[in-house]
Parts: C-alpha cells; structure tokens; sequence
C-alpha cells in the first residue's frame, strides 16, 4: 500500500468524510478472520432463466449479446435511488448487483460479468462509499456462479471485450453501450425479441405474480383498517401503511402508490398523495407490492371511506362493475387482445346514456366519434409482470393488436372520471372518479383472476370494510 499523508482522501469518499491517516489505512488492513466460503445451493428460478438465455442465443446465432443490469441513479447530491436491476437482465440472470453485465458470446455461452466480493487488501472496503462497510458486502462470483447456473467473471474484465461487434439492449449502461460496437436497428432488434419473450409466463413467472398479488391484498387490507387515520391527516397515511407492507412482504412497491381521495380519483396518475381524506367520499386506491423476484401486482379498488356507498356513489360504481365482468368475460386464448376493452367501453357508454350524460351510446361508441372517451380516457388491459407496464417494446401486432395466449398476465381496469369542473355531468357527479382493477392469468379454458380474494361487489365491498373495523 503506497504512503499516504493525513491530507489524502482514498478515491470513493465523500467532502464530509473524515481524513484517515496512513497508520489507520495501515492497521485496517490487518486482524480480520477468514470468512464462510461455503457455496449456496442453485436457486429454484436458475434453470427457467439458463432455458431463456439458450432461447436468446438460439433466436441470433453468432452475434454477441449484451445486456447490462443498469447503475445507481442519482437522488440528490451524493445520495442515490435504492437500486433495482433493468427486467430483461432480471429475466435473463436474476443478480441484484448494479453494474453487472451479461455477455452471450458468438458460440452461443453466456456469462456474466460482476464486480467480486470486496477483500481487505486495500483501503476501499471501509473508505469507499460502497465499500462493504458502508453498503454491506457482496457475494463471491464463485458464489454468484453457483446460485444463479452461470459463468461469472470480476466486471473489470470486460474491458478485454472493447470494440467487440455486439447487439446491446441501450438505455440501462452509457459505459456498455460505449464498450462495444453495435448497431441501432440491431439493438432495437434484441429489445424487441426481449420484450416479446417475455410475454408468455412460465410457470415459475405466475407462482411469483400470485405471491405478489397476495401481498397487495394484505395491503389494501391494512389499508382499509387505516382508513380513519388516514381521514385524520391525509392520502400519505395510506400510501405509508401499504409501503410499508410493500417492504416487509416484497422488495418494494411496483411503481407509485395512487391514493387518491374524493376528486384526486380523476387524476389518472395521482401519486402526490398529500390531499384530505372525507368521511363520505370515495378514494380510489392503485397499489401494487413488487416481490422480492422483482414481479409486480398491479390492483385497484374505489372504496368508500366510511365503508358505505351513497345511492349515487353506488351508481356509477355498479356500472363500472358492470363494465369489468363484460370485459372479464372476453378474456380467453384466442380473443383480440383489445376485445376486453372494448366489452367494457360498450357497457360504460350504455350507462353513460342512462345517466343522460351521452344522448346515444351507439352514436359515441362509432370508431369516428369515441365521445364516451371523455369519461374513460384510458385503456382497459396492459401486460404485467416484472414491469408494471411489462413487454413494452414488443410489436402492435404481438401485443395491442394481437390474440391473447395462454401465459399472458394482463390487468382489466376500467374506470369511469368525472372531473369536478365538466359542466357536461350532473353536478352530483361532479368529482366521482372510480376504477376497478384486477390481475388476470390467461389460462386453457378462459381465465384466473389473481386478485380475486379482494372484494369487487358493492355490498361485498361494504362487508369486506366491515369486517376490518
């Protein structure tokens, strides 16, 4: 270890951190005793994703693939977002490790390269802010080799790599992107095929769905016992009881908590969560607990804070309930992808007419008019899995345009929002926003809801809060 005075600050500190002079480096180096190098057994989810990564050799044979798990990103300063590794490297390897990278070579091997286990021959393990003394410490690659089924090798010998022709899956590594050669329609080539594969769930896929769907459920559940807190101080109350259910159940939430209480519910994507919550109102609730395998739930209900539905609240819920059965209906192997959709939008218009909003349902359900669309705005399904808006670079006619298949996880939501300014409603409507969400399993013979043990029937609903209270 080269000499170094009191004044010197070891690469990987921060301007607050302390001055270590060259005796502490010195005496830090030495008295440790040696560590478990027993190897953990292979995990259950290894030979799904070694049959994925021998999928994606097969699909281009002789080129080189890449796919990097992404870094951290920055929160403010020098403090970072809690890291999660981009999904098609998840899907491919599974290691949580930032910066890691996963090479298929021409010959069709893969492996992956990953920073090693920090040593105590140098400074950095204590000094450096990811240092293990800071960030906790990292496997052996011996060990990662073992629990993952692949090749792993210190992520400083990629270098040897540079300038190697490639298919890059960009948006996740800069450093990658710029280490290799690839071409932009090839890339875009490899996201694609990613994207699709991942749109039929093995077995192995759903098993981690269900598991993260049954935690949401716990979570709305707590949710619901809270609610009288929530109507003391605010949205965030309920954002803060599912989170933390989220964190002990799961790795995290799946994407920002939606709470969103009387005329927030017209806010698609209402994620401040910093409005009241009134006895006699409805919120509307879309949460989801990603697992600890990175799967997420996608749920929502509308509930009535005080657990009863007024007469017209009632109303328009049952023709949202209405609309998701019709749309529920038309999930089966072979149905268009949009044909839920469109049963649900059907429905919504004809209620739309009953409510004397629309004066023909069948005049505003025409392909050149969609009028109806004001108080939907939405679609009704999108892919789930470890994306909450999974499969997103797969082509219209794998996806919006095509067929549903057995394997495919979708969600069904329709909603019904009228904004508490639109002259165009019945004042008494004014401020109603209501979705109804589930997380469905496209099966042989129709489908499986996951959420089904969630209540969705308005008196099944009441009970449900009743019961909780």
């Amino acid at each position: 270890m080269s000499e170094q005075t009191p004044q010197e600050k070891p690469e990987g500190t921060a301007s607050h951190d302390p001055k270590r002079p060259s005796k502490l480096l010195e005496f830090m180096s030495t008295g440790w005793g040696d560590r478990d190098r027993s190897l953990p057994a292979e995990g259950v989810a290894a030979p799904y994703r070694r049959a994925r990564r021998q999928r994606l050799a097969e699909r281009f044979p002789g080129d080189v693939l890449v796919v990097p798990s992404g870094g951290f990103k920055v929160r403010a300063n020098d403090t970072d977002f809690r890291f999660r590794p981009g999904s098609d490297f998840s899907w491919l390897v599974g290691s949580p490790e930032p910066d890691a990278v996963l090479v298929v070579d021409a010959e069709g091997q893969a492996v992956l390269y990953q920073a090693p286990a920090w040593d105590r021959t140098t400074p950095a393990f204590f000094t450096d802010r990811n240092g293990e003394f800071w960030v906790g410490p990292r496997p052996s690659l011996d060990a990662v080799t073992a629990e993952l089924g692949i090749p792993t090798r210190p992520l400083e010998e990629i270098e040897k790599l540079r300038g190697t022709p490639a298919r890059v899956l960009r948006g996740y590594d800069a450093k990658v992107e710029g280490l290799f050669e690839s071409a932009e329609d090839a890339d875009k080539e490899l996201a694609t095929w990613l994207s699709e594969a991942r749109l039929i769930k093995d077995a192995w896929e759903v098993e981690q769905l269900q598991q993260a769907v049954d935690a949401t459920v716990k979570g709305f559940e707590d949710v619901a016992r809270e609610l009288p807190k929530a109507v003391a101080t605010s949205e965030r109350w309920a954002e803060g009881v599912f989170g933390l259910r989220a964190r002990v159940e799961g790795n995290d939430v799946g994407y920002g908590s939606i709470c969103a209480a009387g005329a927030h519910a017209c806010v698609l994507h209402w994620t401040d969560n910093d409005g009241p919550v009134r006895d006699g109102e409805l919120i509307l609730l879309d949460m989801g607990v990603e697992g600890h395998e990175l799967y997420t739930a996608d749920v929502t209900r509308t509930l009535p804070v005080n657990g009863s539905w007024t007469p017209r609240q009632r109303e328009v819920y049952d023709l949202v309930y209405r609309a998701q059965e019709a749309a529920l209906a038309e999930c089966r192997p072979g149905a268009s992808f949009l044909d839920p959709h469109k049963a649900a939008m059907t429905v919504l218009a004809e209620g739309l007419e009953a409510l004397g909003i629309v004066e023909s349902a069948a005049a505003v359900l025409a392909d050149d008019d969609k009028r109806y669309s004001r108080w939907t705005i939405h679609g009704v399904s999108h892919m789930l899995g470890l994306d909450v808006h999974d499969c997103a670079h797969s082509r219209d006619e794998n996806y919006r345009d095509g067929t549903l298949q057995v394997g495919h996880v979708l969600t069904v939501e329709p909603g019904l929002y009228f904004q508490p300014d639109d002259l165009l409603v019945p004042e008494d409507l004014r401020g109603i926003g209501i979705r109804i969400e589930d997380d469905v399993l496209i099966t042989a013979d129709g489908h499986r809801n996951l959420s089904a043990a969630l209540p969705r029937e308005a008196d099944a609903v009441e009970a449900w809060m009743a019961s909780l209270r």
